[in-house]
């Protein structure tokens, strides 16, 4: 029986794995829907597990017959991390798509992963470093095309160099523009290196834009109780159709880039409307904090340093 693919420039993915982080709500909910639907089997590492529960449920609601599961990951702790990888690795199946979605924005105070890395830092940039050093056999394997999500965050501030963990001062935009530029640079060094190395994965970036997710409004666990002011007026414009985008458009850079014939490595998609805060996908210019092959190289070698996780020279 034919497939409904949700969004039409998704082409046909049957026989192709694919695993996605923070598939439990929100954009990441909507990528996973969508390579399920276009055939693909998808893989959901999550933190909670009653949500993922929920996110297949809503999935195999959407798209019968969807081959989706459930996985456990923390991305703050590189042991979580580590113990995804050897399952998958004991699976021994090749990886096609790897979308790097998860994210945390913004804890109102200073916080830690369980290695002991700021928060956001160690989450955005370093988990998803760590898992893609752990899946490397498998991404090598499936030829796989690695999509990270960045945010328009890592078109403002800077990498702060002299205290990449935030230990003398912390400033929360601040620190999630860092992880977000960080990671930026991350997937356009792996470009590089898969091409230099010949290890047959192609790595682009995406953005989503602006939109109503979880990652404005209240997390308890990250400290913030409430909403904040920004989702309540990102709610708003978007519920009217205001500039902004939407859950459901938001998460197309991600299906284009990760998916679609015409995307490239070393690319970056996002979407096409005004300010690149909603509509459909395209590729956009770089962003000039993305831009510094040094800094890239730079990023890398401080991540594993911090991660003692190290990429094959060849």
């Amino acid at each position: 029986m034919a497939r409904k693919h949700i969004n039409s420039a998704i082409p046909d993915l049957s026989g192709k794995r694919a695993v996605v982080t923070g598939a439990s709500d929100g954009i990441g909910l909507g990528i996973a829907a969508g390579l399920a639907a276009a055939g693909a089997e998808v893989l959901l590492p999550v933190r909670n597990p009653r949500k993922g529960e929920a996110a297949i449920t809503g999935i195999r609601e959407a798209v019968p017959g969807a081959n989706v599961s459930l996985h456990a990951l923390d991305l703050s702790s590189l042991d979580s991390v580590a113990a995804l990888g050897e399952t998958l690795r004991g699976d021994g199946r090749p990886i096609h798509i790897l979308i790097n979605n998860a994210g945390v924005m913004t804890p109102p105070d200073r916080q830690t992963t369980a290695d002991g890395f700021e928060l956001q830092l160690g989450t955005n940039h370093l988990g998803h470093f760590a898992l893609v050093a752990h899946l490397l056999p498998l991404l090598r394997a499936g030829h796989a095309r690695v999509t990270s999500q960045i945010s328009v965050a890592a078109n403002s501030n800077s990498i702060n160099w002299q205290d990449l963990n935030w230990e003398r001062s912390y400033k929360g935009g601040h620190a999630y523009s860092q992880s977000k530029i960080a990671f930026g640079l991350f997937g356009l060094e792996l470009d590089r290196r898969s091409r230099a190395g010949g290890w047959g994965i192609t790595s682009n970036l995406s953005h989503p834009g602006v939109a109503p997710t979880s990652l404005l409004a209240a997390r308890p666990e990250i400290g913030r109780d409430k909403d904040t002011m920004g989702v309540r007026l990102i709610r708003a414009l978007s519920a009217r159709g205001i500039l902004l985008g939407t859950v459901e458009t938001a998460k197309l850079p991600a299906l284009h880039a990760a998916t679609a014939t015409d995307a490239q490595g070393a690319r970056f998609y996002g979407p096409s409307g005004p300010g690149h805060l909603g509509g459909p996908p395209a590729e956009q210019k770089l962003y000039t904090r993305l831009r510094s092959t040094e800094d890239a190289q730079r990023i890398w070698e401080a991540s594993e340093e911090l991660t003692k996780i190290s990429f094959p020279t060849g």
